[in-house]
């Protein structure tokens, strides 16, 4: 029997490889490591279907290195440590590391992503691992630390058009077949920017066409198919365009559209965990301020998602949807850090003003560390006048309220602490 024509298709050399140019293209970051045999411990996030796994096995056969693979879903602690003591004995003097590949990394325990982290410090592996979920949020901190995040996009037009080509005119088996794509759009709107997924549908096809003669037509493609084109996918781009709705919905203070689509994810089989993460950042991002309850229930919602699990935790989702939507909107504090951030990139690591350091020491409060500081709860109203910031960014304003009634009320006990200079500020970046 024949392998499936993704895997028939699967390439092997970077040439042959399709999309990923910001990563894998003549002159890009990937691309210079792995010519240059030297590749790091990686983390390749991004949707089903765009090249992670195949970009694994090419680094590993490119810089002839030994290659393992484990799956997340079907992998213990066990297989883990059998599989490094594997690399170990595998490991040739002045050869590259073998690379131990986990795919759905995700899904790997606190416990399981534990046992890696010796063999990713000493170099005795160089892992690679795959995930479609934010790693930020899956990955513990000190694995993460030690790895490269590289995001993999999902397929664009013309990557699926080459693709598609280049499996008609190359295929051993699809040129058997004297095969015409008289349209095409229903064929890359139900991939969805996945490779694995268009190739599918492609064999899927062509195999319920009888006769050496097929013409593609979006019409032949859905039914064959048989599915609706709105049918939500939790793994191709629809999930991201769904979850962009959703979050746009509750920042324009549309609480129908939002129930809307939190209710397409929810009958889609959305993983309830991601939809809460992004109520998470949604309450922050763009509610802030102005109604800072709404991070408390936010986070509430996850906790409670978490203990009374499914189908009862749609109702937490669609109660903490509901308020957020409803409620006023801000953005200070996410313009505010990002002004900060942007003036530490640009101004540097500027000193610690001396009234302000810690003097732990006797030595410091010679140097007059914590000198002069002034203690606010000893004066009235837990306030006193002091610099805060260092020399030369004095009077520089990186928070500007906005016109809400919780954020006026801020601004209103700011200039009765800190008078006209609140009002007035010498920069504002």
């Amino acid at each position: 029997m024949s392998a499936p024509l993704a895997e028939r298709m699967r390439p092997r050399t970077l040439d042959e490889y399709i999309g990923q140019t910001h990563l894998v293209g003549k002159g890009a970051v990937l691309r210079r490591m792995i010519d240059s045999g030297r590749v790091p411990s990686l983390i390749f996030w991004g949707p089903p279907g765009v090249g992670k796994t195949t970009l694994a096995y090419i680094i590993a056969s490119t810089i002839e290195a030994p290659f393992y693979k484990l799956s997340a879903v079907n992998s213990g602690v066990k297989d883990v440590r059998d599989a490094i003591e594997k690399a170990k004995s595998n490991r040739f003097f002045d050869s590259a590391a073998p690379i131990l590949f986990i795919d759905e990394i995700h899904r790997f325990s606190k416990s399981q992503q534990d046992s890696l982290l010796g063999a990713v410090e000493t170099g005795t592996i160089t892992l690679i691992g795959a995930t479609t979920e934010n790693p930020s949020f899956e990955v513990i901190r000190p694995l993460l630390s030690r790895c490269q995040v590289y995001v993999l996009k999902p397929m664009g037009k013309q990557d699926l058009e080459t693709l598609l080509e280049r499996a008609l005119t190359e295929d051993h088996l699809l040129r058997e077949r004297e095969i015409k794509v008289k349209e095409s759009d229903a064929l890359f709107r139900f991939a969805g920017g996945d490779a694995r997924k268009l190739l599918n549908i492609l064999e899927l096809t062509v195999a319920s066409e009888g006769g050496d003669k097929v013409v593609i037509t979006d019409k032949l493609v859905t039914e064959r198919l048989q599915e609706n084109p709105t049918a939500y996918d939790k793994g191709g781009e629809l999930h991201y365009d769904i979850i962009s709705a959703f979050i746009k919905s509750i920042r324009g203070s549309d609480p129908d559209a939002a129930i809307y689509w939190l209710a397409r994810m929810v009958a889609g089989g959305e993983d309830p965990k991601f939809i809460a993460r992004r109520l998470v950042i949604s309450a922050a991002e763009d509610i802030g301020l102005a109604n800072p309850n709404a991070l408390l229930l936010a986070n509430a919602c996850f906790d409670a998602l978490q203990k009374i699990g499914w189908p009862e935790g749609r109702i937490v989702l669609a109660e903490t949807t509901v308020y957020l939507a409803v409620s006023p909107k801000s953005n200070s504090a996410y313009l505010a850090i990002d002004k900060a951030i942007a003036n530490v990139e640009r101004t540097g690591n500027l000193p610690v003003p001396l009234h302000l350091r810690n003097a732990p020491t006797s030595l410091m409060k010679e140097l007059d560390y914590g000198k002069e500081y002034k203690y606010a709860h000893d004066y009235d109203n837990n306030f006193v006048k002091q610099e805060y910031l260092p020399k030369e960014l004095k009077g520089t304003r990186f928070w500007e309220a906005q016109p809400n009634p919780a954020e006026l009320k801020l601004v209103e006990r700011m200039k009765k602490m800190w008078g006209e200079e609140r009002e007035n500020p010498e920069k504002n970046l």
